[in-house]
């Protein structure tokens, strides 16, 4: 405890025990003499209360400097702590959770109201492991601006969003701004257009919920085992929910709106190819991109494919003679091109084809944003499977999507990969 707040409070007590000897009418020597030794005592505090005071000063600035430039990788190594084999074990037999598991839930149950016990985000990412399979706790991914690491929405470049409660908005900007030269001395220059912005929601109203169903067995197992495996089973059924509702989500029976499905709704533009699938199907749009600003090069656009059309591309030959193909093409000049069939539907029609979507990053804003409401919220339900002894748990996550600048995505549809058959 610091000396200034140890004086503070011996002067409180001071200040009592005078006020009850100076209310007596009559005090005695003794009382007397009492009064003048607390009052003697009190003056030389003031002046070491404020000594104190000045010697602590320095501290109190380092102290506060600490807490301002604290980085994320503090809050990352205390993710890397979370054991969600506690969170199971309090679930299931009641047992209190225990060091910064404990910390961790009481701080996020204090930030929102959960009727379960609160998961943090971070917590379903793979944390990295040595050879001997031992879990490190060092972790050198960023806590924000990541979906889980294997997510399709991640690697295209999406930005998860972490929102306590209510609503969030970014207002972007929508007017054309014109130039003019002023036509002489004295002239006036062209008239300005009206500032104007378009703003961008996302509401907490689409609930994803995954259940899992721990058996007796798995709860009886080691510590480590146990982590690993609800780890992996909830990062699984929530990234793939996640990735099929950032690309493909309907905008009805409560999912949110995909970026592919709202493609119109959103304003992004569409190419329709309408032929065979090739590099140069590509470039034009990379090119469209060029002209209205939105990436400097081929280099900075990410790509989302189906795997049907990395077989059609590989198959492709561009030149016989040195054995190119027109998926070299693609990836020489776009290195982050990924293959997906859960964010993207299957080929259909007649020709056979498909669609890909295209993504960049401009001037540091992300092409899609995900947001993610509070935390995970686990709730335990050991009614259903009592009779096994197993133990069932809901996960339950509020989610929405939405897209800042609809220039910063482009849908290629009609990429043929196969000749009509007609």
């Amino acid at each position: 405890m610091l000396d200034s707040v140890k004086i503070q409070r011996r002067q409180s007590e001071i200040r009592q025990s005078l006020a009850e000897l100076v209310a007596k009418e009559k005090p005695e020597e003794n009382e007397i003499r009492q009064i003048e030794a607390l009052d003697s005592e009190f003056r030389q505090n003031e002046t070491r209360y404020r000594a104190a005071l000045i010697a602590e000063d320095q501290e109190r600035r380092e102290a506060g400097a600490d807490l301002e430039t604290r980085s994320d990788r503090e809050w990352s190594d205390m993710m890397a702590s979370f054991e969600l084999r506690q969170v199971a074990l309090h679930l299931d037999e009641g047992r209190s959770l225990e060091g910064q598991t404990a910390e961790v839930v009481q701080e996020l149950r204090s930030a929102g109201g959960f009727r379960g016990v609160p998961v943090p985000w971070q917590a379903l990412e793979t944390r990295n492991t040595v050879s001997t399979g031992t879990p490190d706790p060092i972790s050198t991914r960023p806590i924000i601006d990541r979906l889980f690491p294997d997510s399709m929405a991640g690697r295209m470049g999406a930005q998860m969003i972490s929102i306590d409660s209510g609503a969030i908005e970014w207002p972007v900007v929508t007017s054309a701004v014109t130039t003019g030269w002023a036509d002489g001395e004295g002239q006036n220059v062209a008239l300005g257009a009206a500032f104007a912005t378009t703003d961008r929601a996302m509401k907490p109203d689409h609930n994803l919920g995954v259940q899992m169903r721990v058996t007796r067995k798995a709860l009886k197992q080691s510590g480590a085992a146990l982590e690993a495996a609800i780890r992996r089973d909830m990062q699984g059924a929530m990234g793939q929910a996640m990735d099929a509702a950032v690309f493909l989500g309907t905008g009805s029976d409560g999912q949110p709106l995909g970026v592919i499905t709202g493609r119109s709704t959103y304003g992004i533009a569409l190419d329709e190819i309408d032929d065979l699938a090739t590099w140069a199907a590509f470039r034009s749009a990379v090119t469209q991109f060029m002209v209205a600003n939105a990436a400097s090069g081929a280099g900075s656009v990410r790509a989302m494919i189906r795997p049907e059309l990395w077989d059609f591309l590989d198959g492709a030959l561009w030149d016989a003679g040195s054995g190119l193909t027109e998926w070299d093409r693609l990836t020489k000049h776009m290195p982050s091109t990924y293959t997906t069939s859960n964010g993207l539907a299957a080929p259909a029609g007649d020709p056979l084809a498909t669609t890909a979507l295209l993504t960049t990053s401009t001037g540091g804003v992300a092409p899609i944003f995900v947001g993610a409401w509070g935390a995970i919220d686990v709730i335990r339900d050991p009614y259903t499977d009592a009779q096994a002894g197993g133990l069932r748990i809901t996960a339950l996550a509020t989610m929405d999507v939405t897209v800042a600048r609809p220039v910063q995505l482009r849908v290629l549809s009609g990429l043929e990969i196969a000749a009509s058959e007609t």
